[in-house]
């Protein structure tokens, strides 16, 4: 009998790597868009963010853009809030980019009729799909975002999901994030495999190991 594996990847960071670090396009979005950016801007970002984040609550891009524009004492009737979300969005996806080690490997493995290929990324929906529309990543079968389950990886949410949506005797999680994709894989039965070192290009193992 052949062995059916559900293989699933982490998007940042591990699928997607970025070619600078957030806050500096989170910069380049403020001064694109306002003229101006602070370190105390981008701090009051990511608080207002993940404040809204963890909890799955609607629209955490406005909810930091607005913390941000609060601690510039910049009123928002001044300043059209989504055209800075728009503006964060682009710069976020221009900063992406997919290894062609990646793709091989994604590849190889879709060729194999036992293994099936998910996305398993903690995120909001729109955002998330965004980037594997930009570089065409049509290998995967199934796509799980936190925000559309409710719940992110460390509530367990979406393992359930790809339970629910895939039927394979295995299930692995490939990723960057020791509490996500290690720790609250393996307590819901994954099998983990943590993308530790940007240095070591772990698709070209897979592909070697396959």
């Amino acid at each position: 009998m052949t062995t059916t594996t559900a293989i699933c990847f982490d998007l940042d960071g591990t699928l997607v790597q970025y070619d600078r670090s957030f806050d500096e396009i989170l910069t380049t979005a403020f001064e694109r868009e306002i003229g101006t950016a602070t370190e105390e801007m981008v701090e009051a970002y990511e608080t207002g963010f993940f404040d809204t984040f963890e909890e799955c609550e609607p629209e955490p891009y406005h909810a930091g853009m607005r913390a941000a524009l609060a601690e510039a004492e910049i009123d928002t009737d001044d300043v059209n809030v989504d055209a800075l979300v728009a503006a964060l969005r682009d710069e976020e996806l221009a900063a992406t980019g997919v290894s062609s080690a990646a793709r091989d490997c994604l590849s190889e493995l879709g060729a194999d009729e036992a293994t099936t290929l998910v996305v398993c990324s903690d995120g909001v929906g729109e955002w998330q799909r965004a980037k594997i529309d930009r570089h065409d990543l049509a290998d995967f079968d199934e796509t799980v975002i936190s925000y559309d389950v409710g719940g992110h990886k460390t509530d367990g949410d979406p393992y359930d999901a790809v339970r629910e949506r895939v039927d394979a005797e295995e299930y692995v999680m490939v990723g960057d994030s020791h509490e996500s994709d290690v720790v609250a894989a393996r307590e819901a039965g994954f099998v983990p495999v943590q993308y530790e070192d940007a240095e070591t290009d772990l698709f070209a193992i897979l592909t070697a190991m396959l």
